[in-house]
C-alpha cells in the first residue's frame, strides 16, 4: 500500500487516490528499485540493484532486445527515447516513477473508455480497469500499442472512493445466510465462557 502523502503529491491528479492504489497493487512493486526483464515472453534473472545508479545501469544493459519494467509502477523503460543513454535515475525515484506511471495509466484508461464509447456509469469501471491493467501488462489494446498511442484526453469515469472502499470491505462484512434470514435463538448461541476448569466443583 502506497503512502497517502506520496499519492497526493506525485500521482496524476486525474486519477482518484483509491484508483492509484488499486493500479499499483495490480501491476506494481513495493520496491522503487524493482526491475523486471522479459525477453521473448521469458523472465530474465538479473542482480538486484542496491542504488538508483545501479538500477539504471541494469536497465541500460538490458533494454536492447528485452522489455524492461521499472520501479513502483513497473513502467516500461525507454518509451519515447532514441538512445539508452537518455535514461535517467529519476525512472526509479518513487515520486517521479509514480507520476509517469499514473499519467500513462490514465491515458490507457481513456483509450479503453474511448473504445467502449466513453460510458459514464460507475458500474462499467471494473471492466474498464481490468482491460486497462491487461493493456498495461501486455503493451497492447485491440492490437494497438498503448504506450506509443496518442492520449485521447477527457475525463475518466471512475468508481467513487466510497464504492472502492465498500468493494474491498465487502467480503469481511458479509453476513452468513443464517445471520441474514433467521432471528438469533438463545439455544443456538456458542459457549462464551470457558467453564472447563470449574466443571468438577460445586
Amino acid at each position: 500500500m502506497l503512502e497517502a502523502a506520496l499519492v497526493k503529491e506525485c500521482a496524476d491528479p486525474s486519477l482518484k487516490p483509491a484508483i492509484v492504489q488499486q493500479f499499483v497493487q495490480a501491476v506494481g512493486s513495493d520496491d522503487p528499485l524493482a526491475i523486471t526483464v522479459k525477453s521473448g515472453g521469458r523472465l530474465i534473472l538479473i542482480p538486484k540493484p542496491k542504488t538508483p545508479e545501479e538500477a539504471i545501469e541494469i536497465v541500460r544493459e538490458n533494454i536492447g532486445g528485452s522489455v524492461v519494467r521499472v520501479g513502483l509502477t513497473q513502467i516500461p523503460a525507454g518509451i519515447g527515447l532514441r538512445d539508452a543513454s537518455e535514461l535517467k535515475a529519476d525512472l526509479v525515484d518513487p515520486c517521479a516513477n509514480l507520476r509517469m506511471g499514473t499519467m500513462m495509466f490514465a491515458k490507457i484508461l481513456r483509450i479503453v473508455a474511448n473504445w467502449y464509447g466513453n460510458p459514464t456509469s460507475e458500474e462499467v469501471f471494473p471492466q474498464l480497469f481490468d482491460d486497462a491493467v491487461h493493456a498495461w501488462q501486455t503493451g497492447k489494446f485491440e492490437g494497438e500499442s498503448v504506450f506509443q498511442a496518442e492520449n485521447p484526453g477527457g475525463a475518466v469515469v471512475q468508481k467513487s472512493e466510497e464504492a472502492v472502499d465498500d468493494a474491498e470491505e465487502a467480503p469481511e462484512a458479509e453476513a452468513t445466510p443464517q445471520e441474514k434470514d433467521e432471528p438469533s435463538k438463545p439455544d443456538d448461541a456458542g459457549i462464551r465462557v470457558d467453564l472447563t476448569r470449574i466443571s468438577g466443583q460445586k
